[in-house]
């Protein structure tokens, strides 16, 4: 699993290609087919039963193809994305308008729920499920005009 350091990632981000892009632009359209991002039936039904499922979401494979993607350009960034405040007022404002920010706090909003999501397993899903990601991929995607 790589990460960006945070010494770096800015300049690191700003000089990725087209070409370092393109795995995450080409999920755009497939994430656009997606109607459910996870289930967690089986889930409920395990815990109607008493027993609680630590990891309650069966994700679309789409979902892991981010992960996968997220990792390999990279674009996750190691910070201490539990004490940003900034991030979490972004995410929390659902008509936030995610053209007014650069494209590196961009990645440190995909870094805080993929981070997130390992200690609080669905919160992904959820960013797709409100459209949330799909917002800021777009955002990316607009930006970089290649």
């Amino acid at each position: 699993m790589k990460v960006l350091k945070p010494d770096d990632y800015i300049e690191k981000i700003n000089s990725y290609s087209e070409q370092d892009w393109k795995p995450l632009l080409d999920l755009i359209p497939k994430i656009e087919k997606v109607e459910k991002f996870g289930d967690d039936t089986e889930a409920m039904k395990l815990l109607e039963q008493g027993i609680i499922d630590m990891n309650p979401y069966v994700e679309h494979e789409i979902v892991e193809q981010f992960r996968k993607v997220l990792y390999s350009i990279p674009i996750a960034i190691d910070f201490n994305w539990g004490a940003w405040d900034e991030g979490r007022a972004i995410v929390s404002d659902e008509n936030f308008d995610y053209d007014s920010i650069d494209i590196p706090t961009k990645c440190k909003i995909i870094t805080a729920i993929a981070r997130n999501d390992r200690f609080s397993s669905g919160r992904l899903v959820e960013a797709f499920e409100t459209g949330m990601m799909q917002k800021v991929l777009k955002s990316i995607q607009n930006q970089l005009k290649f």
